[in-house]
């Protein structure tokens, strides 16, 4: 079988509505990405979340119906997520009730999934409403940035500023197919745990 161009997602016009011309990266995402079980993620070489099948290329931690979970492609640190609605919604005041329930839920699932994945015990959540507030991409979406302890390990020309801002770099992309895959079975785990206990 011959391999498949990977579909090409345009930079992001962050001014403009999506359109066919200049359509929502998180929208490409979400509708290049069907919906698996997050208790029971597909496994990584599976060709329904390689992550090389757009451009750049997705690496993707959680889908449900509702939402989708993803790596960020500049992250600030190891492991820095991006979950946002399968819908298109600009601001989070735009988002229905039930995708608003569903972040809250998948919030909290997936911060205990980073620090179980990345080893790093302490996070940013960020979500920026507008460009004045340095929302990029005119999806709603939440940023889950890790943030490991810089002090202790004499590394003290590394800096992090909060709020999106800060040092970014490539992601890299055999690393990123790893740490996908540490972070899925990071939320089986997280479910699994929290479903023996009830909590869910």
């Amino acid at each position: 079988m011959a391999e498949q161009e990977p579909k090409i997602i345009p930079p992001f016009d962050p001014g403009a509505s999506p359109s066919a011309t200049d359509p929502c990266p998180f929208c490409s995402i979400s509708s290049s990405y069907s919906p698996f079980p997050p208790d029971q993620p597909p496994p990584a070489d599976s060709p329904s979340i390689d992550p090389f099948q757009l451009a750049p290329p997705a690496f993707v931690v959680l889908s449900t119906p509702t939402l989708v979970a993803f790596l960020d492609i500049l992250p600030l640190s190891r492991g820095h997520l991006l979950l946002c609605p399968r819908a298109h919604r600009f601001k989070l005041t735009d988002v229905t009730s039930r995708e608003a329930a569903e972040l809250g839920v998948y919030l909290r699932v997936l911060s205990a999934a980073l620090v179980r994945a990345t080893g790093v015990k302490d996070w940013n959540v960020v979500q920026n409403n507008g460009a004045a507030a340095a929302q990029v991409v005119n999806h709603v979406h939440y940023h889950l940035i890790p943030r490991p302890e810089i002090r202790a390990s004499g590394r003290f020309r590394e800096s992090f500023t909060m709020f999106g801002r800060g040092v970014r770099e490539e992601l890299d992309d055999d690393e990123a197919v790893a740490l996908a895959e540490q972070v899925r079975r990071s939320v089986a785990l997280v479910l699994e745990e929290e479903a023996r206990k009830g909590k869910l």
